[in-house]
Formats: structure tokens, sequence, C-alpha cells
């Protein structure tokens, strides 16, 4: 065994990496439910060729641009001394693991952080645009963001002070800001605010929310890099804010609609492990319920700020990832404790308002960057091969034309190689009452309205 590899350590990250890497085709499936039939191969394809692209291009230069040595001393990207894992073989040590298992561990980092993006522009972006994005993105955006808050000689880490122990603005924020740029580049859906938009099925919904939080452990717990305190701490700070931001969301469902909605209590799960993301190993048990509890609050309005403010963000990435990671960064300047951080106080414990500004600064670069390099990348892509799907393929939807395929087959009749297909319109059950068609809905039946809500109630609480 190679000198100083720690077995234990080593066995807790490869566990991890396992887990994280788990989280992409948990998103694809909780991805897969929001949208409509007709599109959700194609969503869950978008999650799927991340994997793929994002692994090809982290190994031959992603790596090494954002943990090769730093060029020019100013923390903002690494060399290409590592292209194609060059001069790191078995014997390689970060810390206390392998260098390539770390080289792995944060590829699944990379991977799901682009994953993320396709969320914003669900429904209405050609395949293939999507494949040349995500490889550009992950060498112009990701690694340059990682170099500098992951790499020991980032800027901001360790210059500006910021603290992001598990990739608050790396991920959530980084993905939300390039969400937000793609999503204004591509436009609205067709029929975006005038068409009824909901989940097609959420327990497909939910099943990919467990399975993200699952991963979660290993995404926050295993950034401590060891089996040790820190990464206990992390996996309890991940369980108590996943549960209050679940709360928090439901809270609000039920005083502002009457319903607490299965929807809602996945995607406050998820504010919540947004939220403790980049402080899980910064603050207590109490200070990962507050935070989790605030991301559940507040992301639970954010998501309808599309409708009034006419973005259209499909999947509500700005509304849970970028919002949630903002408030998960900021909060550490309130809740940090010396305990954790081995120094670094937040303002509730004592330390002043030293750490709100250099948290809220780390914030502001990340987002900036990543919306202004996303957009530039985003219009090339548009000029060279086009970037929005045609109207077409749109209204037909993506499964069918871009794939060949369809998800669901929704009933045929025949013998042999003579088909027929059944009606998708509903039958009458009775005066004024519409019941189910005969093998199941149509392919895209919304599902049916809360009580109360107007006909054509988009995917989440509409404009007041």
């Amino acid at each position: 065994m190679p000198t100083g590899i720690d077995t234990g350590d080593t066995a807790w990250l490869l566990a991890s990496t396992a887990l994280v890497l788990l989280m992409t085709p948990g998103l694809a499936l909780f991805y897969g439910g929001m949208v409509r039939t007709k599109s959700v191969l194609n969503m869950i394809m978008m999650s799927f060729a991340s994997i793929a692209v994002v692994t090809v291009v982290w190994l031959a230069a992603g790596y090494s641009l954002a943990f090769g040595p730093d060029l020019g001393g100013w923390g903002l990207l690494g060399g290409l001394e590592h292209a194609g894992l060059r001069g790191i073989g078995p014997a390689s040590v970060t810390g206390h693991v392998p260098t390539l298992l770390f080289a792995a561990f944060q590829l699944t980092f990379a991977v799901i952080t682009a994953a993320l993006i396709s969320g914003a522009v669900a429904d209405r972006a050609k395949f293939g645009s999507w494949v040349a994005f995500t490889a550009v993105w992950t060498l112009l955006v990701y690694a340059p963001v990682a170099h500098w808050v992951f790499s020991p000689d980032g800027w901001v880490l360790h210059r500006l002070g910021a603290l992001d122990f598990a990739g608050g603005t790396v991920v959530e924020v980084n993905c939300g800001a390039s969400g937000l740029a793609l999503a204004l580049l591509l436009g609205p859906r067709i029929g975006f605010r005038k068409e009824a938009m909901r989940p097609h099925s959420l327990p497909l919904v939910l099943l990919g929310a467990g399975l993200l939080w699952f991963g979660w452990f290993g995404f926050n717990g295993g950034s401590a890099l060891g089996a040790n305190g820190l990464a206990a701490a992390s996996l309890v700070n991940t369980q108590a804010a996943g549960c209050t931001g679940l709360l928090g969301w439901l809270a609000v469902e039920k005083r502002r609609d009457g319903h607490a909605t299965t929807l809602g209590a996945a995607s406050g799960a998820v504010a919540g492990l947004v939220a403790v993301t980049p402080a899980c190993g910064s603050v207590d048990v109490l200070g990962a319920l507050l935070i989790g509890l605030a991301a559940g609050v507040v992301c639970s309005y954010a998501v309808g700020w599309k409708y009034r403010l006419g973005y259209d963000d499909s999947l509500d990435v700005v509304g849970v990832h970028l919002v949630a990671g903002v408030i998960g960064t900021l909060l550490i300047g309130l809740f940090a404790v010396r305990a954790m951080t081995g120094g670094v106080e937040g303002l509730l414990h004592g330390g002043g308002f030293g750490q709100l500004p250099r948290q809220a600064a780390a914030v502001l670069a990340v987002g900036v960057y990543a919306f202004a390099a996303t957009y530039g990348i985003g219009k090339g892509v548009e000029r060279v091969m086009g970037f929005r799907a045609p109207a077409e393929h749109e209204t037909a939807g993506l499964d069918l034309a871009v794939h060949a395929e369809t998800a669901y087959d929704h009933g045929v009749l025949g013998h042999g190689t003579a088909q027929v297909a059944r009606p998708a319109r509903p039958v009458s059950a009775g005066p004024g009452r519409p019941g189910p068609a005969p093998d199941g809905p149509a392919p895209d039946d919304p599902a049916p309205a809360r009580p109360g809500a107007p006909a054509l109630q988009p995917d989440r609480t509409p404009p007041a």
C-alpha cells in the first residue's frame, strides 16, 4: 500500500463517489417525472448524456484545469500538467486517499452540476446542442469555478476567505445562474403561462428525490475526504436540513394553498439539502435546522417568480438551486461555529460581521461569471448549430421527434403485425364527469387541478 493512504478514508470516499454518481440517475427520474409525457425520455437522456460527456471532458482536461498547479499565481485556473490524468498513478496521494479516487469523486460533482442545468431548458433544447454545450461548459465554467473554491490555490477560499464545504457556489449557484442564462437565451416554452404544464408522474418525482437525498450523504459527507468526525457531523447536518426544508415548504403550501403536496415535499427536501451543502461542514445541528427551514420557506415562494418576471425556468433550477444555494452560502456568515471551521465564527456565535461579506462576495463572483460565460457559450452554440428545438418538435414532443421512442405505450389492439391504437380521449363516466381512458390517461392530459385552482394552473402556483 502506498505510503500516506488511509484505508478507512479511502473506503469511505469510494462509497461516497458511488453515492454521488447515483444522484444523476436520481435527478433524471426527478426531472423526468416533472415534465409532460411527450418529453420524458429526452429529459432523462439529458442527464445520462451529462454522465458520459462530462466524464470524458473531465478526464481529458477538466480535472487538470480545476486542480492542476495554478497558472500565474492568481488562483483563477489550473494548468494542463495533468491533462489526461498524466502524472497521476496508483501511488499518487491527495490527503489520505489516492489522487485517482479524489479525481473520480470530483468528477461526480461536475457531472451532476451540468445535469442540473438541463431542468431550466426542459422541453425545448436540441439534444445534440445540449451535448456540445455540456462539453464546453464543463471546461470554461465548471472547471474554473471549481479551481476558485476547491483547489488549494483558489482565490475564493484561500484569498477571499469564504467558506464553502461541499459546493454551494461551485454546484448550486453555478448551475442556477447558468440555468437562468440558458432559459433567457432559449426563451419560454410554447404555451408557457397559457397551458397547464404539470408533472406527469409524481411517483417518479418522489423516487428521484429519494435517490438524491440518499446520494447527498456521499456528496456532503464525502467532502470531508475521510471517515472522521467532520464527515459524521456533515451527514447529520444534511439529514437535519433536508427534513426542515421539507416541513417548511409544506407549511407554506398548507397556509397559502390549503394543501400540502407531494411535489412540495420533494422540492422542499431538495431545497433544504441544497442550502446545507455549503454549510454542513461549518455549522452545528441547530444552524443546519434553521438553514434548511429558511430554504424550504423562501424557495416555496421563489418558484413562482418565473411567472411574474416572465422567464421560463421549466423545472425551477433558479427557484430551488440558485436561491437555496445563495441562502446556505450566506447563512454561514451567521451560523458558522469554531468547532466545525477550526477558527471562523459567524455573527450569531460572536464572530462579528466579517464573514458575511466574504460569503456574499463569493456568491456574487460565481453567479456573475457563471451567468455571463454560460450566456456566451449558449449564444455560440446557437449560432453554430442552433440550440432551440424546432417548434413542431416541441409541440409534438421531443421523445418521438429526437429519439424515435416514447416513454409510455397507452395501449394497442390487434394481432400479429396489425396494430390499431386505442383512442386516447377519456370516455364519459356520467353527465358532466369525465371518466378514465380505456387503457390509462391520454399522453398529455394534465392531472386534475387542486380544488379552487384555475383550470389552466401552471407547474406550481400561478401569479397572484
